[in-house]
């Protein structure tokens, strides 16, 4: 009977967090994902795991926060399956003249803490960079340089000419480039 009451408190619980929460979260998730199968893939995702979680350790005190971290986690996780083009109109390149994407550019998660906590912070950037682009600009940048899909194709999509799409991605790299300098000065110093 205990045993019932309290799977019951549970399930009351995970069902008012998930209610609370599942606009914002899939706002959150749309903003970041193109494609609206990946965002609910990615929203089930959040839910499912928030319910193991919840069920097999322990209550999650900050259920929003975690649930934001986690589908921050999981879009970081899809971007990385995807791993497609640069951050910037001049392609990054190494010593043998090879592209570098994203990836490239962000510290190992295998160098260790620091290199992870450095990682975490430039991605925290980015994400909050790229929220503050105009939406126009967020979407193209956003379809362009993460999820590699070409001008033409985009063009075709929106109704809106190669031209405008260009330029709209010309101005979200222009802005990201002066908004992250800083950051990017200051873990060159280390």
């Amino acid at each position: 009977m205990v045993l019932e009451r309290t799977r019951g408190e549970q399930d009351r619980r995970i069902t008012e967090t998930v209610e609370r929460e599942q606009a914002r979260l899939r706002n959150f998730i749309r903003r970041r994902v193109a494609d609206r199968s990946d965002a609910e893939d990615i929203l089930q995702e959040v839910f499912y795991e928030f319910v193991e979680s919840y069920r097999l350790l322990k209550p999650i005190e900050q259920a929003g926060a975690w649930l934001f971290r986690v589908a921050r986690n999981r879009i970081i996780d899809l971007f990385r399956k995807k791993k497609t083009g640069s951050l910037s109109d001049q392609a990054a390149v190494d010593d043998d003249g090879e592209a570098l994407v994203l990836e490239d550019l962000l510290p190992s998660p295998s160098a260790g803490p620091e290199a992870v906590y450095a990682r975490n912070i430039l991605l925290e950037e980015l994400d909050d960079a790229i929220d503050e682009l105009p939406e126009e600009q967020r979407q193209v940048f956003i379809a362009h340089e993460i999820e590699g899909r070409s001008f033409k194709q985009l063009a075709s999509e929106t109704g809106l000419s190669v031209n405008t799409l260009l330029s709209r991605k010309h101005y979200a790299v222009l802005y990201l480039r002066r908004r992250l300098q800083a950051i990017h000065e200051e873990f060159m110093k280390e």
